[in-house]
């Protein structure tokens, strides 16, 4: 037997007793209680976070804008009620 078909061999039955292990279970039970505890904390995900991050950053930049036209309007409204 070469070594590779030792190793390949070795991992195999490591990778069974593993799945047959209890371990594989409790694995499992601590994915699926995690989860759970996850959806109850109404978290959301990166992608949603980065998107909704991203619409923050344009309507900040809109206000900012609009701040400046409206501060240009009142300007221009205040100059034209000044007597001359």
């Amino acid at each position: 037997m070469d070594m590779n078909t030792f190793f390949n061999d070795l991992q195999n039955k490591i990778n069974h007793a593993i799945q047959n292990s209890p371990a594989k279970d409790i694995e499992k039970n601590v994915k699926s209680m995690m989860t759970q505890g996850f959806a109850r904390l109404d978290l959301v995900t990166r992608e949603e976070f980065d998107i909704q991050a991203q619409v923050l950053a344009k309507t900040h930049a809109r206000l900012e804008l609009l701040e400046t036209r409206l501060a240009e309007l009142e300007a221009k409204l205040a100059a034209e009620k000044t007597p001359l």
